[in-house]
């Protein structure tokens, strides 16, 4: 999450190192989480695997959490708005952003166009519909559109993840709109601990990525 402040102090105050460094984040977390059959990021990492929840052999977390990944699109997306054209690492950010939001793509629910709390499993009767991480999806798929990333097919689902947020969005008794659905947090589990996860109104997680997502939808062609 703080690789987009980086890169925009880099360019604001002339200090390329910060650029450096936003890059090898974002390179390291595709390097260590991507699992290759899914193209999804695992929720987390641990180089010693010795965390409860890592795999003996990868260090990988079990599951692949909507949010996370959302945040990752999310940031790599705003990384590539500061970091220079030449830059060594831009073609390697590129060619991750894409191939993960066309992995993305593949797991969106076809009925509702949004994407599940545990992205790979939403087959299971248990399994619910997210909404911060299908703001989050819906954005970083029409900003990638928008700045040429990826092919402008992509866009429909953007739109079909829009379309599905606002249809589910109400109003409280004051005329307010209400965002629901929204996991609260949560630290990295199995399976069951992630669909036990309670959900919050308009919990700013929620809010931020819904905020986000309209902004750029409002520029979408």
């Amino acid at each position: 999450m703080g690789g987009p402040i980086a890169a925009r102090y880099a360019r604001a105050f002339g200090r390329p190192e910060f650029y450096d460094m936003a890059a090898l984040q974002a390179l390291f977390m595709a390097k260590h989480t991507r699992e290759a059959k899914t193209g999804l990021f695992y929720h987390g990492w641990d180089e010693d695997k010795k965390a409860r929840w890592a795999d003996p052999v990868t260090g990988c977390a079990p599951e692949f959490w909507g949010r996370a990944i959302g945040w990752y699109t999310t940031a790599v997306a705003e990384i590539l708005d500061d970091l220079p054209y030449g830059h060594k690492d831009r073609p390697a950010l590129l060619q991750i952003l894409g191939d993960l939001l066309d992995s993305l793509i593949r797991y969106q629910d076809a009925p509702s166009g949004l994407w599940y709390q545990v992205v790979d499993k939403g087959t299971r009767p248990d399994n619910w519909l997210e909404t911060s991480c299908s703001c989050l999806y819906a954005y970083s798929i029409a900003k990638a559109v928008r700045k040429g990333y990826i092919d402008s097919k992509y866009l429909e689902s953007a739109f079909k993840g829009y379309a599905g947020i606002v249809k589910r969005l109400k109003t409280d008794s004051s005329g307010h709109i209400v965002i629901d659905n929204v996991c609260v947090g949560t630290g990295i589990g199995d399976y069951a601990h992630y669909i036990a996860r309670p959900t919050g109104a308009n919990d700013l997680h929620g809010v931020g990525a819904f905020l986000l997502m309209c902004a750029e939808m409002s520029l979408a062609q």
